[in-house]
């Protein structure tokens, strides 16, 4: 092999193994801090140019992943969680997105609408739930992963709220409270 083969399998050997330690290590901090979240926490599985934002409470890790494997990988764990349920939400914007604009669009919201299965999903304005993960990244831990999907408010917003205890609950528990 020449000089330049040998430079070319090397460079390509290193981009291989960083992008195999990337994806490890997206899912091994999922799997850390998931048993530490808790209501008010929020996970976001973002797009390739979601921001980075500057709320002290959030963290973003690029997964080098692609949107609906790390959306599956997210699902699949909180499906194990007893502690957590996801409050879903999702860009106003991305019903509206048309094919012309965004190629691939259709398809993504298609696999996702499966993805979500029987799931509740909101639909807010992006600046509205940007707005909601400023707020709590000012107290709250906020894991945002960051994909490699190039399609536009595509993201998806997870707001965790308790599993075992519901607003009824609550509710019945405030009105104890008061007695």
């Amino acid at each position: 092999m020449n000089q330049r083969t040998v430079l070319l399998t090397i460079v390509l050997t290193a981009i291989s193994v960083f992008q195999s330690q990337a994806q490890l290590s997206w899912q091994k901090k999922l799997e850390q801090e998931l048993p530490l979240l808790g209501h008010r926490n929020w996970i976001v599985i973002a797009d390739s140019a979601y921001p980075l934002q500057t709320a002290p409470g959030i963290e973003t890790i690029n997964t080098g992943a692609t949107q609906l494997e790390v959306v599956k990988a997210v699902f699949d764990a909180l499906g194990h969680a007893e502690h957590v349920k996801p409050v879903i939400f999702l860009d106003a914007e991305m019903a509206h997105v048309p094919e012309a604009d965004a190629k691939g669009i259709t398809a993504y919201r298609d696999t996702l609408t499966k993805l979500m299965g029987q799931r509740d999903v909101q639909s807010l304005p992006h600046e509205k739930i940007i707005a909601k993960l400023d707020e709590a990244g000012k107290s709250f831990h906020v894991l945002l992963l960051k994909t490699s999907l190039t399609i536009p408010y595509t993201s998806v917003f997870l707001q965790l709220d308790c599993a075992y205890w519901n607003a009824d609950a609550e509710k019945r528990l405030r009105a104890a409270l008061e007695k």
